[in-house]
């Protein structure tokens, strides 16, 4: 199971790269103790390695956290983490290769010291490495065994792929967050949620974050590259009389300050999330259908994230206990032909928007590059780390993870393109046209998204969920649009593709980050809206519990004059 939500918030960072003048004590570290313990493994050991890598992230981290007008939380620290990539045997089988119901976990995420003790470094890596060493030897003796006693796999290509090292270097990005100015700020935004009393819940916080990583391996590569992350995200939460528990949440993302929304904008989103909210707990509770629909740029982002990204991630065709949607497909048309994806991590911005999903290289140090898995409709090729996969034999810079994670193929910036677009009034008009055609009472109008999750496993439903905040019923013949809440988006991936009729000619952007067998690592899709002929929804889950039988208490400005 996968997820793609929205996490962490925004704040004051200036990131510009700039490439080092002088060289970095702890990439030296690192090329020093990694030519020494592959130097003397591959003399000792047996069986000896044929490839070592060192990753070290660096993460310096800055949150403020509020509720009505008070700080609730802050957080903030630097810390480093280790991880270990061993290799032994060859590459056309080694201590990384996929036994059914058994994925290889070498690197456990150590923790570095954050000063460039040269001496301290050189230790945790020695201590590190030879833990590797133990647990990667232990398993090729295993699957050896395994693969004497199993059927034959059916891709039987390699399990690591040849890359031309990288030599890359620049300045690490450095943090810089105002903390008075932003806990003023989250003072006063935070406490405009008092004016909405029907709210529960509310919070409104800003994070900062920087993200350097530090890569060397036995190939030759040596990269260090870095990055910043912010956001603001606000949130509002309520319980309807019949016990749904509702939720509406706006987030902005930004890497620089020049991209960080001012107090007027995040004052109006506290209005558009409470205003939501507060309709939700009047409005009917949806109930199960089936027909057509149109999702905004948003929705439609993370629609094709969960029912289309994660099935061409590479390691899943190689996997037997994968459903392997789109396995024996390339060269054939999986999506209408008017509509084309590519994953692009080089990509920053669309539109003035920054992208969560870009980065220099991947976690195996190769290359970051846009890589067009669709073309017209037509399965082109997929993410691809550097475990190979029948008929791909090369990365194309898409092997990510979390720190303590071990690298598996993942997206990054997913980007629709239609030939099919037409403006969004006219969208809607085809919306009331096919409802019409279909002889159905309403259609619907998914207009935010707070994230979903796949199934991708063969022994589970081939099937995905995406997870609305507002939806509303569209009436065919002229009524206004109406709210309704409680429902989940249900499906299956094939299905869905084919339902999809046209788009409108306006990009909108989800960031978020995925959590998958590599972690969470952070992504964007990029979508116009799209036009559905089908789409089904389902109730969802709701607990017992009745709303607060006390009423909140008044605000302490209106206690006092209510007492004069």
């Amino acid at each position: 199971m996968t997820r793609f939500s929205p996490h962490c918030l925004a704040l004051l960072l200036s990131l510009a790269p700039v490439a080092l003048a002088q060289p970095s004590a702890l990439l030296d570290a690192l090329s020093q103790e990694l030519n020494r313990n592959f130097t003397v493994l591959k003399q000792n050991a047996d069986p000896p390695p044929y490839f070592l890598s060192y990753e070290v992230t660096e993460q310096d981290l800055r949150s403020i956290s509020g509720t009505l007008g008070t700080i609730s939380n802050t957080d903030s620290g630097k810390e480093r983490d280790l991880d270990v990539s061993m290799r032994v045997g060859s590459s056309k089988l080694d201590n990384y290769h996929q036994v059914r119901g058994d994925r290889g976990q070498f690197t456990s995420g150590s923790l570095l010291s954050v000063e460039d003790n040269v001496n301290a470094i050189k230790r945790r890596l020695w201590q590190e490495t030879d833990r590797a060493y133990r647990a990667a030897a232990e398993r090729l003796i295993r699957i050896k065994t395994n693969t004497q006693v199993n059927v034959a796999a059916e891709d039987d290509s390699d399990d690591f792929t040849s890359e031309m090292p990288a030599t890359f270097q620049e300045a690490p990005p450095q943090l810089r967050f105002d903390e008075a100015r932003w806990t003023e700020r989250i003072r006063k935004l935070s406490s405009h949620f008092q004016n909405y009393p029907g709210v529960l819940t509310s919070h409104v916080s800003v994070t900062a974050q920087t993200d350097t990583r530090y890569l060397v391996n036995t190939d030759g590569t040596r990269v260090a590259h870095g990055r910043g992350f912010a956001r603001v995200v606000i949130t509002a939460s309520a319980k309807a009389e019949d016990g749904t528990d509702l939720a509406t949440s706006e987030t902005f993302e930004a890497v620089d300050a020049a991209g960080l929304p001012k107090d007027e904008v995040l004052l109006a989103s506290i209005d558009r999330v409470a205003g939501d909210l507060t309709g939700l707990l009047h409005a009917p509770e949806a109930e199960p259908f089936v027909g057509p629909a149109i999702f905004s740029g948003r929705a439609a982002g993370v629609f094709f994230h969960e029912i289309f990204g994660h099935r061409v991630e590479g390691h899943r065709q190689k996997d037997v206990t994968e459903g392997q949607t789109f396995t024996k497909s390339i060269g054939t048309q999986v999506l209408p032909d008017f509509l084309s994806v590519v994953f692009d991590p080089t990509r920053r911005k669309i539109d003035g928007i920054d992208l969560n999903g870009w980065y220099e290289y991947d976690d195996e140090g190769v290359k970051a590059r846009p890589v067009l898995a669709v073309d017209k409709g037509v399965l082109k090729t997929f993410l691809m780390s550097r475990s190979p996969i029948k008929g791909i034999g090369h990365s194309n810079g898409h092997g990510r993870r979390q720190p303590g994670y071990e690298v598996v193929s993942r997206q990054s910036n997913l980007i629709v393109e239609s030939s099919n677009s037409v403006p969004e009034a006219r969208l809607r008009q085809m919306l009331i046209d096919e409802i019409k055609r279909q002889n159905k009472p309403y259609g619907l109008y998914f207009r935010d998204i707070t994230g979903g999750f796949t199934t991708t496993s063969r022994a589970g439903l081939q099937a995905f969920k995406v997870i609305p905040i507002v939806v509303y019923r569209v009436y065919a013949d002229g009524r206004p649009d109406e709210l309704v809440r409680g429902a989940d988006i249900v499906g299956t991936p094939l299905a869905s593709f084919s339902k999809i009729l046209a788009t409108s000619d306006k990009l909108e952007v989800f960031n978020g980050y995925c959590g998958a067998e590599s972690g969470s690592v952070p992504v964007s899709a990029v979508a116009p809206a799209i036009l559905v002929s089908e789409i089904e929804i389902e109730k969802k889950a709701k607990s017992q519990d009745r709303p607060p039988l006390l009423p909140p208490p008044l605000p302490a400005e209106s206690t006092r004059s209510s007492g004069q």
